[in-house]
């Protein structure tokens, strides 16, 4: 796969050869004109390019497919080992394994159910799309649940999604709990911050729940000192909304600009501080929370502080759900709502006073014979 360098194709597959696999560019441009993102193309032609290498291994013409070709790809998946998953770092923990302190599993080694279903998502979509003109096979390959289809057609917003039966090699994915992270791991995270501007950085994430993208883009034109806002571009509308912080993270930004100076107008706000100041990017970003793990022994991700700001204010009864919903630009409010599930690390003093609690003693009114109350309920 290659960049494609124009904004309607922003990538390409290419054969063995060099040449564009015509089926999937047509595929890709016509994603394009619904407005998708140039990232979920990129995601969409990684998934085709899987799908085209494992037909051009079994001889199979992209038109001639079959189920039983698409439960090859979905066997192979399952059991094969992720590239992404490989470790580099000596003292990188074994891909699968369980963080002691934070109780997190670490990514396993193969591919994430999540990322069968994608997978599959995508190979139904390009075989739906080629057969609106005639073209691929007469049955689409991917199999689909047509009792899914059916209650979502005929689903209101408000109504809970109904439990159906998932369509034949669809991969069982469990409902997964927040990743917040406990006050005190959060407390131990941040003391690990060596500058103002990795401080600024984690409380501005943890206050106004913004993604790790969208607050590396700000400038210096679009934060509200006053109004104590941020104003970012949206990762799913891309539309630049307003997000707000606490008075912490913009008293850490001003001492970071205070000694770092101010970027040149219209460049980002957060920079590199070694070297020629340079855009602060998501990896270096992430660099920067792998070295406080590997010093407190922790597996934190960026995106944990989102999870963190959405369960904080969603247990907060000053907030409604309808206003948590905003603040963290969820699209629908059923996302929100998994932020309400109770963590176990937040029931430590209610289950300590449930197990010191004494026992009841039962007791009869006055009058009755305590020999007759022992032969009929029992010592």
């Amino acid at each position: 796969m290659v960049k494609g360098g124009t904004s309607d194709l922003p990538f390409v597959v290419v054969d063995g050869d060099g040449g564009h696999l015509e089926p999937v560019v047509a595929y890709l441009r016509d994603l394009m004109l619904g407005d998708a993102s140039p990232l979920t193309c990129r995601s969409y032609a990684f998934d085709l390019l899987r799908w085209h290498r494992l037909l051009w291994f079994l001889g199979t013409d992209w038109d001639r497919a079959t189920e039983a070709d698409v439960a090859t790809l979905v066997a192979w998946l399952r059991a094969a080992r992720n590239p992404q998953r490989q470790r580099n770092r000596p003292n990188s923990p074994p891909a699968g394994s369980v963080n002691l302190k934070t109780g997190k599993p670490s990514l396993r080694a193969g591919y994430a159910p999540t990322t069968i279903n994608h997978a599959l998502t995508v190979a139904h979509s390009f075989y739906a799309f080629h057969h609106r003109f005639g073209a691929g096979p007469v049955v689409n390959p991917v199999p689909i649940s047509a009792q899914r289809r059916q209650v979502l057609a005929h689903r209101s917003p408000l109504e809970p999604v109904s439990v159906v039966r998932r369509a034949r090699l669809r991969q069982r994915v469990p409902q997964s709990v927040p990743r917040a992270i406990p006050d005190t791991l959060w407390d131990e995270l941040f003391a690990a911050m060596g500058c103002d501007r990795d401080r600024a950085l984690l409380e501005s994430y943890v206050s106004s729940g913004a993604r790790a993208s969208e607050l590396l883009g700000v400038t210096l034109e679009d934060i509200d000192w006053a109004g104590q806002l941020f104003y970012v571009v949206s990762k799913g509308s891309r539309l630049r909304q307003p997000v707000p912080a606490s008075p912490d993270a913009f008293r850490y930004l001003g001492r970071y600009l205070a000694t770092d100076g101010l970027p040149a107008p219209g460049k980002p706000v957060w920079r590199t501080r070694r070297g020629d100041p340079r855009p602060l990017t998501y990896w270096a970003m992430r660099r920067v929370l792998q070295r406080a793990n590997d010093k407190l022994g922790t597996n934190h991700t960026l995106h944990d502080a989102r999870h963190t700001a959405a369960t904080r204010m969603a247990g907060d009864e000053r907030l409604t759900l309808a206003e948590v919903q905003t603040i963290m630009r969820h699209a629908h409010l059923d996302t929100t709502g998994h932020y309400l599930a109770v963590r176990i690390e937040d029931m430590h003093d209610k289950l300590h006073e449930h197990y010191t609690k004494p026992r009841s003693q039962r007791s009869y009114p006055a009058g009755y014979d305590p020999a007759d109350i022992e032969a009929v309920f029992g010592g």
